[in-house]
């Protein structure tokens, strides 16, 4: 059984909006999408961030890489204005600032642990152990019968059946460090192209979920996953006669960045 949303904003906006931001979870949610995709790095002082890419230059305009930045740093930079010159000036948003936003607003998230090389494991950990904490806090203000931090309706959002997030990462030493550290939370494992061995690597995480690349899936592959009892998930899905296709393949949910051509309750 697949316990979340079946259509989901990747990056928040998808095409719409510029990717991984404040805005595009506002753009998400113009179009009706109370269920979200974006991507978790670390700055270089530990505090994780919301960005794609490694190199900046794509996004986010400059030179270097993500882990050779302050989180301040970082979050002073324009993450708007390549998208398009109505977005300047809208920032590189913290994993703590885009989590706060979707609890307030009842957005489930997909967060993919986007290590920069060489940071895996603590990308995995301090994501996991992170989002376990915010969780709790939220329950603790249900507990109480109050609203969460600043006088958002956190606690009310989670009280009224918000789904907890899944991880996913595409990296192994990520997703098995999100276990270690809050073993609670749901995972999945991302794959371009799923490997021969995805039995035993969903094992090793305690996955529920496969994420894969839908242009790579078969009829056969979808079969055995759903056979082996996981949910599965596909990227990115924009043309909805696609997305009708691999639903009948046993799909249970996809990303799109066509948040226009295919709507949070499409069927």
């Amino acid at each position: 059984m697949w316990p979340y949303p079946e259509i989901v904003a990747h990056r928040g906006g998808g095409a719409l909006a510029p990717e991984n931001t404040i805005a595009a979870l506002r753009c998400g949610l113009a179009y009706g999408f109370h269920a979200v995709e974006f991507d978790v790095m670390l700055a270089g002082d530990g505090i994780p961030v919301v960005l794609h890419d490694e190199m900046l230059g794509r996004t986010v305009a400059g030179n270097g890489k993500v882990p050779d930045f302050t989180a301040a740093d970082l979050m002073r930079m324009d993450a708007g204005a390549w998208f398009s010159p109505a977005f300047a000036g809208e920032t590189v948003p913290s994993y703590a600032q885009v989590f706060h936003f979707c609890l307030a607003h009842g957005i489930w998230m997909n967060v993919e642990i986007k290590p920069a090389p060489g940071f895996e494991t603590a990308t995995g950990r301090t994501v996991a152990a992170l989002t376990a904490q915010w969780l709790a806090d939220a329950a603790a203000g249900v507990a109480a019968g109050v609203a969460g931090a600043s006088g958002r309706p956190d606690a009310a959002a989670l009280a009224s059946g918000w789904p907890a997030p899944l991880l996913s990462s595409f990296s192994h030493d990520a997703l098995l460090a999100a276990q270690a550290a809050a073993p609670g939370l749901a995972r999945a494992c991302l794959f371009d192209v799923v490997p021969d061995d995805w039995r035993q690597r969903l094992a090793e995480v305690g996955a529920v979920a496969l994420h894969t690349n839908h242009e790579k899936l078969t009829p056969q592959l979808a079969a055995a996953v759903k056979a082996a009892g996981y949910g599965l998930f596909c990227y990115t899905v924009n043309e909805p006669a696609r997305a009708r296709e691999i639903r009948v393949w046993g799909v249970d949910a996809f990303c799109t960045d066509r948040i226009d051509l295919i709507g949070a309750d499409f069927r």
